[in-house]
């Protein structure tokens, strides 16, 4: 009996070791609750796709992803394709879709958790993130821990307003990428909502913001621990870059 007890405490002993040894850390999405371009009526979301291409790159690498908005609970998705067999197979996962339900609120988030953030775009990227300086804690403190700071497309609205604890912008002096104002139709109504241009908000914080004028050819930049990507097409490779610069 007591050889038998002794046999079970050494596999599960090797079990543990083995759960901790996979275990590759956590990564924080930050995404958004807006709804609509600003107040009028424009039905806004997150961009379903610069959500699950990442997640899935993570996943597969063995990392855990947890979401964080500024009011927690639901978001709103869309620019989902069905056509694309990775955004179906999340579209029906409903495990995944509960994560998208039940995000954090960022006063739930312990930073020290976190080994890099990924901010997501989408039009509802524009409203309550940027401005959030809960959101703006948690990405700063973990930066400032050697962390990553990623982002897609209009994600990159969300590092606009960030700064390190010196007062710096985090990004002043180094590469940035993001939805460049070219590829805006400045005249339509949605954009008549934006409170800021990236572009422009970048450039007057001392980033050097650059762009690929062909766009959806999957430009991305790494400065360091920046990695940003200016469109969709750059998503699996942001998130491959990540994980780069994690496991070196």
């Amino acid at each position: 009996m007591q050889k038998t007890i002794f046999s079970l405490l050494i596999i599960l002993v090797l079990l543990g070791c083995k759960t901790s040894t996979n275990e590759k850390g956590k990564i924080l999405f930050i995404v958004s609750n807006q709804h609509t371009y600003g107040n009028t009526k424009l039905n806004a979301a997150n961009h379903f796709s610069e959500i699950v291409l990442a997640y899935d790159v993570f996943k597969k690498k063995g990392y855990k992803v947890d979401f964080v908005s500024p009011k927690g609970g639901a978001i709103p998705i869309g620019y989902i394709k069905t056509s694309d067999s990775i955004q179906k197979k999340y579209l029906y996962d409903s495990d995944f879709m509960n994560l998208l339900k039940n995000t954090l609120v960022p006063e739930g988030v312990v930073e020290i958790n976190y080994k890099a953030v990924y901010y997501s775009g989408g039009g509802s990227a524009m409203f309550g993130v940027p401005e959030n300086k809960e959101i703006q804690n948690l990405s700063r403190t973990i930066y400032e821990k050697k962390g990553i700071v990623s982002a897609i497309c209009h994600g990159s609205a969300g590092i606009v307003n960030l700064k390190l604890s010196n007062g710096t912008f985090l990004y002043a002096g180094k590469e940035v990428n993001g939805f460049p104002d070219v590829f805006e139709n400045k005249t339509a109504s949605y954009y008549k909502t934006f409170p800021f241009s990236i572009e422009e908000s970048i450039i007057a914080n001392g980033g050097r913001f650059t762009f690929s004028k062909k766009g959806w050819d999957n430009n991305y930049v790494v400065d360091g621990r920046l990695i940003t990507g200016q469109d969709p097409s750059a998503t699996v490779s942001v998130a491959q870059k990540v994980i780069e610069l994690l496991e070196k």
